[in-house]
């Protein structure tokens, strides 16, 4: 192999290797999150984009290279010169063989280069949502608790309301009165909105659930296309030995 198709060669391997440390059951989504928030990142951020498109660009120049090569050693006659040269024909062939083993290492190496890129925003994804969904459940666990302390409330001064009323020989505060029906109504009011921010979060919870359940299947899909690569590439290299 040329010095070109070594770099590429390895860098198929460092990719495979990425992609099997990302999807390891193990780490969760979350601790890759905070990983990929370390200020190393940040620094290197603005020339991700860049490197990207550059390496996509490489890769590209050098899958059509090796696509050139294997039509051209494809579409050879060597028929006449097998002849004169009785190793011609097995030197074509070989060199067939390279070019064919260069366009698989090229092509892989730039489809695992968009599935990397897209196994981690879909942890990035996955982790946000997950986030998403604990706070909202949260939230939706303390809007329950509040809503059933107003209603304890309620329900307590409605009965002070009552046994004011049901006393004989003797006549509640007017002061008093309005004061319990103001508690009453304020209290109705917070357990009114505490109901209505409860049964938001819920529809908030529900719809975070189904983007997780949704991430999580695209990531299942992609951990599978990956396993099918990482079998075709095994079994490339068994021809090759």
């Amino acid at each position: 192999m040329t010095l070109q198709w070594t770099a590429v060669a390895s860098f198929l391997y460092v990719e495979i290797g990425v992609l099997v440390i990302l999807c390891l059951p193990f780490i969760s989504a979350q601790r890759w999150q905070s990983i990929f928030k370390w200020s190393i990142w940040n620094h290197l951020s603005q020339f991700w984009n860049k490197g990207f498109l550059t390496m996509i660009i490489i890769l590209i120049v050098l899958f059509l290279d090796a696509l050139r090569e294997v039509r051209k050693y494809s579409n050879a006659d060597q028929s006449k010169d097998a002849k004169l040269h009785p190793n011609m024909f097995d030197h074509m062939h070989m060199k067939l063989f390279r070019a064919q083993r260069n366009l698989y290492i090229s092509g892989f190496s730039l489809f695992l280069w968009l599935v990397m890129r897209r196994v981690i925003t879909l942890i990035n994804q996955l982790a946000t949502a997950v986030g998403t969904s604990a706070a909202l459940q949260t939230q939706a666990e303390s809007a329950n608790k509040a809503a059933k302390k107003y209603m304890e409330d309620n329900e307590m001064l409605k009965q002070a309301l009552t046994d004011g009323k049901g006393e004989g020989g003797k006549t509640q505060d007017p002061e008093e009165n309005k004061l319990l029906k103001r508690e009453v109504q304020r209290l109705t009011e917070e357990l009114k909105s505490s109901t209505d921010a409860l049964k938001k979060s819920k529809s908030d919870l529900d719809a975070m659930k189904k983007q997780t359940e949704g991430l999580t299947k695209e990531y299942d899909r992609l951990l599978q296309e990956q396993q099918e690569l990482q079998n075709q590439l095994d079994s490339g290299d068994k021809k090759d030995n």
